[in-house]
């Protein structure tokens, strides 16, 4: 009987924040991920012995983690969680605020209520470290600096009796209970490296790793791979040329793991993705047996392009291409490949965190089988690769998503046509490999290197670390072993693709200017350690402005007519509004249908209007708005609506809004009542404020005040959906609320 044999890879990763100089940690994801993620995703495979996965492990992480476990980490953010709120100084305190709430609003904060308040409290005035701290007492303080730390902890930590007991007393929390939760972050994050290695040890997992310090190795070797992948792009001025460098990161990677683990890897997912013949043929050279890339990079080397029909399948042909071992030769390099399915390895990253864990691992494992069936019904074995970041997308999803991962594996587990099996194993049991005599450079992302070069800015940082490699190599000679040795690894550092990954116009994140300071820091430390000045424009920011998603509070009461045939900019005037950010943060492959949505209220309604990146689809897909009412410092809320809209054609087929707490139909195309829907430049409705339990239509004297236990305020998000998978949502996170205040209440505010 033809298998179907499941790869899962996932890649754990996060940049190298430490400054070798001060032994600072300038951001703390490392610890915060370290806590949340990577323990729990292979402890769960001990509920499932027969599900085998690999897990890539870049070795700049592991080295954190080891840091943070022996109490030699400097981290200004931990040190922050862990004074007495008394004590902090005023900076102190406004970098508390600053950051302690950098967290998702829904999954993490709002899994909290007290936290949640707090954040309310921040968000309130306008996340103002400056205007938060002077209405912030001791108790919020303490309160926030341990929910701000329990919020990150793995599910499995959450269980622990003296967390739990922490999580139910909920507020008012002691020094003694400040001083708990740091301890025991320490003890939680030594958990994290031996539960790898056990789990190696008795063959659930694989571990694979990536160059040491994570740098895009074919740009590493030779700048020009940029223009290789992409004709005409613009390079820096100065060629960076180093292979020898590519091979010693991915050298000491292979020499750590080994270390560390007791094991050597056998495979590399090099950083993003990212190959080209000579990465090979270096790899080949240090005994490496397989790597991975995606298959936009397979789609060039061949010469075709895995495009999907309707349902997002290859056909026959596309599908033997893809579901297979690859085995690269030419001249003297040997090299076994696969190809992620970039498709299934999106859905986990971006779709499933918007739907029931249930019905999103059933739908997971239903698309592998789909995908499969081509090879399957000609009698030969089937390998899907599945590759993705193993921390980002959990923030996305309720409780981690361990409740789909739990589901998906044990649907892996029971399925007597699939097995989950680590790459090596998937190689070893694999007939049939295609073979490949030539690789197109790239990466995942659009199979070439536009993320890290090419933009003026990412140019500019390969410029500046051209001209601080060359300094290193014209005064290494005469530099002490140790200033050579401490110069050097901050090379290595600033190769790696992290910084280039948040300059240029496609990526931003709340930490820019962090991450850029640390770049720059790191070049000037190359200087400094063989005893020169760092150049005057290292103190000058590479990055330029960045467009933010913008967020603007409702001002007045909107009285807008219900058409959807054009923006009327006067009519919703006063609106709040949210705009969308095009860029996608830390997780790229993110689809961009939304621009932005506006919500606002009068004395009988709630209105709210969307408006497309693009003109309509006129491919069919869903439009879905839910709203809340809520009560003051509520933990549900006091009622949800659901209004959702089936368009086909750039026409609204059939639109319904339903109460979520009986299900029953409050209006629909068919009997609106007072309720409006329609859509054509955008789409646009009402929905009367008294179907929310806000208020009664035309008594605005009963409005309540803010300073009640009353309703105060209601909260509108929209998505739209195709074959009931969430595509794209405003807000990506949170909700826009709105106060529900007379009016001139509104524009006093």
């Amino acid at each position: 009987m033809a298998q179907i044999r499941v790869v899962v890879l996932w890649h754990q990763h996060q940049p190298f924040y430490k400054d070798l100089v001060t032994g600072q940690y300038r951001l703390p994801w490392t610890r915060l991920h370290a806590l949340k993620d990577y323990y729990g995703m292979v402890k769960l495979l001990d509920e499932f012995p027969n599900v085998h996965q690999t897990f890539n492990l870049v070795p700049s992480l592991v080295t954190q983690i080891q840091d943070y476990v022996s109490g030699e980490a400097h981290d200004p953010f931990l040190q922050v969680a862990a004074k007495p709120a008394n004590d902090l100084s005023l900076d102190e305190r406004r970098f508390a605020l600053q950051y302690l709430f950098q967290a998702h609003p829904t999954n993490v904060i709002g899994r909290y209520p007290r936290y949640r308040e707090l954040w309310e409290r921040f968000h309130g005035t306008g996340d103002s470290p400056e205007r938060a701290e002077k209405i912030f007492q001791p108790q919020d303080f303490t309160d926030l600096q341990v929910l701000s730390q329990i919020g990150w902890f793995d599910e499995y930590f959450l269980e622990e009796t003296n967390v739990a007991e922490l999580v139910r007393k909920g507020r008012n929390y002691s020094l003694e209970d400040q001083a708990a939760v740091v301890a025991a972050e320490r003890e939680f994050l030594a958990r994290v490296v031996p539960a790898h290695a056990e789990a190696a040890k008795k063959g659930s997992i694989e571990i694979s790793t990536s160059p040491y310090y994570h740098p895009i190795l074919p740009l590493v070797c030779d700048t020009q791979m940029g223009a290789v992948s992409s004709p005409g792009l613009p390079l820096p001025q100065s060629r960076y040329q180093h292979p020898d460098d590519a091979r010693e990161q991915l050298l000491r990677a292979l020499n750590f793991q080994e270390q560390v683990f007791g094991m050597r890897p056998q495979g590399v997912w090099p950083s993003e993705g990212s190959v080209s013949e000579e990465v090979l043929t270096i790899a080949h050279g240090l005994g490496v047996k397989w790597m991975a890339t995606d298959e936009g990079v397979l789609g060039r080397s061949l010469g075709l392009s895995f495009d999907r029909d309707g349902n997002g399948h290859l056909n026959s042909d596309l599908a033997h291409r893809l579901y297979t071992i690859h085995r690269y030769e030419k001249a003297d390099t040997r090299m076994n490949m696969i190809f992620r399915d970039h498709t299934l390895s999106d859905l986990i990253g971006f779709v499933y965190s918007g739907m029931p864990p249930e019905e999103a691992a059933k739908n997971l494992v239903q698309k592998i089988k789909e995908s499969a069936q081509p090879i399957l019904a000609h009698g030969q074995d089937a390998m899907v690769p599945i590759i993705l970041d193993g921390e980002n997308a959990w923030e996305y999803y309720p409780h981690s998503g361990r409740e789909f991962l739990r589901r998906f594996y044990d649907a892996l587990s029971k399925d007597p046509a699939i097995e989950a099996v680590t790459v090596t194993e998937a190689i070893a049991r694999h007939q049939n490999c295609s073979y490949l005599k030539s690789l197109t450079p790239g990466s995942w992302i659009n199979a070439n290197f536009i993320v890290w070069i090419g933009a003026p800015e990412d140019n500019k940082a390969w410029d500046y670390l051209y001209r601080a490699r060359k300094f290193y190599a014209e005064n290494e000679a005469g530099a002490s072993e140790e200033q050579r040795k401490l110069a050097f690894e901050e090379v290595l550092i600033a190769e790696g693709s992290d910084w280039n990954w948040w300059y240029g116009p496609e990526h931003h994140s709340a930490n820019d200017r962090d991450f850029d300071e640390l770049y720059r820091k790191h070049l000037s430390n190359i200087y400094q350690a063989l005893g020169g000045t760092p150049p005057d424009y290292l103190a000058q920011p590479i990055a330029g402005a960045v467009v933010r998603p913008s967020f603007t509070q409702q001002s007045a009461y909107i009285h807008p007519k219900i058409t959807g045939e054009m923006v009327r900019y006067f009519e919703w005037m006063g609106a709040a509004r949210y705009t969308a950010d095009r860029r996608s943060g830390s997780m790229h492959g993110k689809q961009f249908l939304l621009d932005a949505v506006y919500a606002g209220i009068d004395e009988h309604f709630v209105y709210g209007r969307l408006d497309f990146a693009g003109k309509v689809s006129n491919d069919q897909f869903e439009i879905v708005v839910n709203q809340e009412s809520w009560e003051s410092h509520a933990e549900r809320p006091l009622r949800e609506l659901r209004l959702e809209a089936v368009v086909e054609a750039a026409r609204i087929q059939w639109w319904r809004i339903t109460a979520r707490d009986n299900e029953k139909v409050l209006a629909s195309s068919k009997d609106q009542g007072e309720a409006a829907v329609a859509l054509g430049r955008n789409f646009e409705f009402r929905v009367p404020l008294a179907w929310l339990s806000a208020t009664m239509p035309g008594d605005n004297q009963n409005l309540p005040s803010p300073n009640t236990n009353a309703v105060v305020r209601l909260r509108l998000r929209f998505s739209l959906w195709q074959n009931r998978l969430p595509l794209d949502a405003l807000p990506v996170e949170g909700w826009i609320e709105l106060e529900l205040l007379a009016e001139g209440d509104l524009i006093r505010q």
